[in-house]
Parts: C-alpha cells; structure tokens; sequence
C-alpha cells in the first residue's frame, strides 16, 4: 500500500526532493503521492507537519 499525504498537509514540498521515484506530485490544495510509490518512507521523515502515512 503506497503512502497517502493528509488534509494536514502545509504544501512545503519538503517530501519532494526526498522522493527517489518522483511520486510526489504538487496538487491543490495538498500534495499527492502517485502510483509510483514504492513505500520506502523517506518522505514520512520529511515532513515538518507530521502529514505524510502508511
């Protein structure tokens, strides 16, 4: 199951250069995480809000 950003989300976009497939697209209001994702959980570290999950 692929990580999932909540309504928390502050779009910093911290988590997205930590992405190393590029699975975390800009959305609005939030960011979102694709597909791609391959559940290493480094963007879960990434973020300054606590905003990002399993």
């Amino acid at each position: 199951m692929a990580h999932t950003i909540s309504s928390e989300c502050i779009s910093c976009g911290a988590c997205v250069p930590e992405c190393p497939v590029d699975a975390i697209v800009e959305g609005s209001p939030v960011y979102t995480i694709n597909d791609g994702c391959i559940d290493c959980g480094v963007c879960v570290s990434a973020c300054p809000v606590d905003a990002i999950s399993a």
